[in-house]
């Protein structure tokens, strides 16, 4: 609140003294007043309302500056109706109590909305769960009966897996400390454990892959290898027609172990890649090929916040893709790995 704005709100308040003003000296002179004694009235009227209007204007701007201050450091803003300083004015306690009742409403709301959103993530995990019977099913019934209409299917039903996975892991995402173990996490035995999952895959569109990790990190392994998972997806989606290739390594740096997933396939457009990890975002890629949903990178980014893992990713059209995944190293970890 500033003095202008405080000023225009008084402003018919200052014109009805005026008023007020005018009448009482036209009033005093018409009873025989000396005009000098109307001036003196006049001014101290005027000093008594330029007080007052002062001591108003602090008084308020003292009020408002603690609800700006309140409203500041309170994560949910909901609340306000809750938290808002006294004040002795009819005005304000009667907004204080309509805020509150608002909030009240609005709290239900979110409430409500929160039992909802658990009803459906818990109903997603079950289905994910019963699907999950059928899905290891026919994986054993194609590995018992090889031929190649079997690894056809087996590669089929490993997409199947692939996006039932991320239907489960999309409906926990923003739940991730209920659901996660961090531990030393060797990256060349989850690389070896993701992509051998995928074998039939690899081996169907002639995919050459190559690890070459050597380094440990303090993560999660269920969560990082959905998330290597989803990064190789896009690679074999969007691979070259001959030769193709995708590097599994890892770089060593003072304060953090790279894990890099580099390809030799078509590439993605300089202007589209600071957009290649936005919610439901295909691009030229995902048009022009296979279909693409858009949420593989999106919920991998998503992911990585919550583990505090970096994710990065370049790329030249044409040439071939690199995503890359930071993990902090801290000290502790440091002199554990060196003794």
């Amino acid at each position: 609140m500033n003095v202008i704005s405080f000023l225009k709100d008084k402003l018919m308040l200052f014109l009805l003294h005026m008023v007020c003003m005018m009448a009482l000296c036209s009033f005093l002179m018409a009873t025989g007043y000396q005009r000098a004694a109307c001036l003196l009235v006049w001014i101290c009227w005027i000093l008594v309302l330029f007080t007052w209007t002062v001591c108003e204007y602090q008084k308020r701007k003292r009020y408002f500056s603690k609800m700006e201050t309140v409203l500041a450091q309170i994560d949910q803003r909901f609340l306000l109706g809750e938290m808002m300083p006294y004040s002795e004015r009819l005005e304000d306690q009667l907004y204080r109590e309509m805020i509150r009742m608002s909030n009240r409403s609005v709290i239900e709301k979110i409430r409500a909305a929160e039992e909802t959103k658990n009803d459906y993530r818990e109903y997603i995990e079950s289905w994910v769960h019963e699907i999950k019977a059928p899905i290891t099913s026919v994986a054993l019934m194609c590995e018992n009966h090889r031929s190649e209409v079997t690894r056809r299917i087996s590669s089929e039903n490993g997409k199947i897996e692939n996006y039932v996975d991320m239907a489960l892991y999309y409906a926990r995402s923003d739940e991730v400390y209920k659901d996660y173990l961090i531990q030393e996490t060797d990256l060349a035995a989850v690389a070896a454990e993701v992509v051998g999952r995928g074998k039939y895959y690899f081996i169907q569109n002639a995919v050459r892959v190559e690890i070459d990790c050597k380094d440990c990190v303090l993560t999660d392994r269920k969560w990082i290898a959905f998330i290597l998972n989803q990064i190789l997806q896009n690679s074999l989606k969007y691979r070259r027609a001959t030769d193709a290739c995708i590097r599994i390594y890892t770089v060593k740096e003072p304060k953090n172990v790279r894990l890099v997933v580099e390809d030799n396939g078509i590439g993605i457009k300089e202007e589209e890649v600071p957009r290649i990890f936005e919610k439901n975002f295909t691009g030229t890629n995902g048009r022009n090929h296979e279909r693409s949903t858009g949420m593989g990178l999106y919920l991998c980014e998503k992911l990585c916040t919550k583990l505090g893992i970096g994710i990065h990713a370049a790329s030249e059209e044409h040439v071939g893709t690199k995503v890359m995944l930071e993990f902090p190293v801290g000290t502790y970890f440091i002199s554990e790995t060196k003794s």
